[in-house]
């Protein structure tokens, strides 16, 4: 059995974290493909509405946050900007996990996305067990501001 060094977790999620906001970005987002992009990054339809079965609450934000510090901040940074200083290494920038179009995508589409990877995000589901995953799902939540539409009044 192999055992997983911290440091090999830690580069593992940065790297998932950064293909799960590589869709998120506004380059990766426009109309006009630029060389290099990926397609859209899809969750398949069963994946997608499959519902967060924790309950969003002060400790598993704290959870989720702590894995992400450890994973995903050296890409993402602090704020979850993709401003991390690893940032630069990657092929694709990370995404910016602060933007409200996070809330397009469902839970269950951003948990398969952890636990799927995407190059150069690795596979998740092995290192991190279901219930770390929608912890994760659940901070990032945190970060990115719901949209107000804009006949809806403040």
């Amino acid at each position: 059995m192999k055992t997983i060094l911290f440091s090999e977790v830690r580069l593992g999620l940065v790297i998932v974290l950064a293909g799960l906001a590589a869709d998120l970005s506004p380059a990766y987002a426009a109309d006009t493909p630029k060389p290099g992009d990926l397609p859209p990054w899809v969750a398949p339809a069963r994946a997608a509405r499959k519902a967060n079965p924790l309950a969003v609450s002060p400790a598993l934000i704290a959870a989720g946050k702590q894995l992400f510090t450890i994973a995903c901040e050296p890409c993402h940074g602090a704020t979850g900007r993709g401003d991390g200083p690893a940032a630069a290494s990657l092929e694709r920038h990370p995404g910016n996990l602060t933007d409200p179009k996070l809330w397009e995508q469902t839970d269950g589409a951003l948990f398969w996305k952890i636990g799927e990877g995407r190059s150069p995000m690795p596979v998740f589901q092995e290192t991190f067990n279901e219930e770390q995953r929608w912890q994760i799902v659940i901070y990032v939540r945190t970060l990115a501001p719901k949209q107000i539409p804009n006949n809806a009044k403040p």
